[in-house]
This record gives structure tokens, C-alpha cells and sequence, in this order.
């Protein structure tokens, strides 16, 4: 768990496996958690290997069918990552309230709790083991893939111990209550745990296509070290724009020099780009930086959109 490429694989091979065993046991045992939980990890495992192909994409350089590079290759898989599961998690919830207003569903308890060990099981080991990988890398696709286990861990767990109950209940004397346990338990899962997070996920990476600017607690620093640069170097004035997809942040610098300075100096213009990206790899490891001299602040200055000439 050194790379990327091995986190992502992990959680690739972990989903897909979990996938096809919830759903081969949900036709056996007739749960609806379950179905829902197969469906998650088998979508999820499909997004999980694509993202496998946009890291690799990541470290290959700019070419002239995308002369920007990939970056956006990262948000676009996050973003149909956190709409996928909120499209499922949504379906299994109008499904179970259905279920509850029609008296429920009988389960075969036995093979559910089975399949409830090996899913909690796995998907512990799974986060554990990327949460080792997360020492190595600062992937914001492991990072998601990390979010996903944790929460992977925390529903295979609850649905562990629910559906425990069903033989204690039926033991007892409470079987009545039985076949209510597997909706309530969807609906339960769904409101607490799988609508807010693939839908703060699809959110994030939404902003980030849109060129949305990216949170001040990474604006600001970067913010600093350009101001400090400018300072030194007796800048008049300079603007500031970026925008992060993914793990890239892309900043585009506009300098006005000072009123008389040689604005044929290239070799000092040079000196500043050289001194301008190394303090602001030091905060920011992966960057695209593009930095404008100018005598004239209107070419510094934001713009309103399209203006004819």
C-alpha cells in the first residue's frame, strides 16, 4: 500500500467482491439492506477502477488532445461517484418505506448475519490497510476511497448487529417485530449515513468543474506567499486567480512592475517565477503556475466576462 495505483486497486477488488457476494446473497436471503449494500459496492467498484485509470492519467504530462493536462479527469470521476450513490441510496429509500407501509419482509436471518460478518470483516481490513496507504500518498482519490470504507465499516456493523436481533427477538417472543428490521434498518442507513456524504462529495467536485475557486483555507496561504514575492521583488501591484480540480491547483499570477522598471529584463522576470514557485511548492506539491508581467494594471485588473474590442 505504497502507491496510489495499490490503495486504489485495494478498494477497487475489496468492492467488487462484497458487490457480487450481496448481491448473489440477497436473492438467497431476500434483503433489502443487503441488495442495497451489493448494488453500492458493485457501482463502486466499477468507479473505483476508473479511478485507477484517471490517476495514471494524472502522471502522464500535457499533450495536444488535452493541452491542460488531467486534472479534471479527478473531479469528474468523484462527482459520478457521489451522484451514483445518491441515486441508489434514494431508490432503496422510497423502497423500504414502502415495504414498512405494506407490514414488512421476512429475511433468512442465518445467511444475513453470514454475509453481515464477512462485509464488516472486509471492509475494516480495507480501511485499515488504506489508512496505512494515506502515510504515503496525498491522493484525493484514496482520501475518498478512505471516507468510503470508514463509512462501509460503520453500516456493515450496525447491520450486524440488527440483524442479531431477529433470532433474540424471535426467542423471546417479540417475532411480530421481524420483518420490520430490514427496512427500518435501509431506511435507517440511507438517512444517517448514505445521503450526506456522496452528496457532499458530488457537491466538492461539481464546484471544482465549475471553476469555482477553491476554500480559503487553501486560497489564503497560497494568497501570502505571492504577496510576500511581490513585496520583495518592488511590485506595484498583482492579481490572483485559481482554481483546484482535484489534487492540481492551477494559478494564474499577474505582476505590474514598477513605473520605469526595464521591461525587457527577461532574466529577472525569470528570477521572480523561479522564486514565486519554489516557496509555493513548498504548501502547494502539485501546481501549474503561469505568471503575467505587465507595466499596465488594466491587464491585471478582473474582468466582467466578454468585452468587444
Amino acid at each position: 500500500m505504497r502507491t496510489e495505483t495499490d490503495a486504489l486497486m485495494l478498494s477497487a477488488g475489496m468492492a467488487l467482491f462484497l458487490g457480487v457476494t450481496g448481491l448473489v446473497l440477497s436473492v438467497i436471503t431476500g434483503s433489502q439492506v443487503i441488495l442495497l449494500d451489493g448494488l453500492f459496492n458493485l457501482i463502486y467498484s466499477v468507479m473505483a477502477f476508473l479511478s485507477v485509470r484517471v490517476a495514471r492519467l494524472l502522471a502522464m504530462p500535457d499533450n495536444e488532445k488535452y493541452p491542460f493536462g488531467h486534472a479534471y479527469f479527478e473531479s469528474l470521476v468523484n462527482a459520478a461517484k457521489g451522484l451514483l450513490i445518491l441515486g441508489i441510496s434514494l431508490l432503496a429509500l422510497g423502497d423500504s418505506v414502502l415495504v414498512l407501509l405494506s407490514g414488512g419482509r421476512e429475511i433468512a436471518a442465518g445467511l444475513a448475519i453470514l454475509y453481515s460478518v464477512i462485509a464488516t470483516a472486509s471492509s475494516a481490513t480495507t480501511f485499515m490497510l488504506l489508512r496505512r496507504a494515506r502515510r504515503h500518498t496525498t491522493s484525493p482519490l484514496v482520501e475518498a476511497d478512505f471516507a468510503n470504507w470508514w463509512i462501509n465499516t460503520v453500516i456493515s456493523a450496525s447491520v450486524l448487529l440488527a440483524f442479531c436481533l431477529i433470532p433474540v427477538a424471535d426467542a423471546v417472543g417479540f417475532s411480530p417485530i421481524t420483518p420490520y428490521v430490514d427496512p427500518l434498518m435501509v431506511a435507517a442507513v440511507v438517512v444517517l449515513f448514505c445521503l450526506s456524504t456522496p452528496f457532499r462529495m458530488a457537491s466538492d467536485a461539481i464546484k471544482e468543474l465549475l471553476n469555482r475557486a477553491p476554500p480559503k483555507r487553501v486560497r489564503q496561504p497560497v494568497h501570502d506567499v505571492v504577496e510576500n514575492v511581490a513585496a520583495e521583488w518592488g511590485a506595484r501591484d498583482f492579481s490572483l486567480r485559481m482554481v483546484r480540480p482535484g489534487r492540481t491547483l492551477y494559478l494564474l499570477v499577474h505582476v505590474v512592475l514598477p513605473e520605469g522598471s526595464d521591461h525587457e529584463a527577461l532574466g529577472q522576470q525569470d528570477r521572480i517565477r523561479t522564486d514565486l514557485d519554489r516557496r509555493l511548492r513548498r504548501i502547494v506539491p502539485s501546481l501549474v503556475l503561469d505568471v503575467v508581467f505587465t507595466a499596465d494594471p488594466r491587464w491585471a485588473a478582473p474582468t466582467n466576462g466578454y468585452e468587444p474590442v
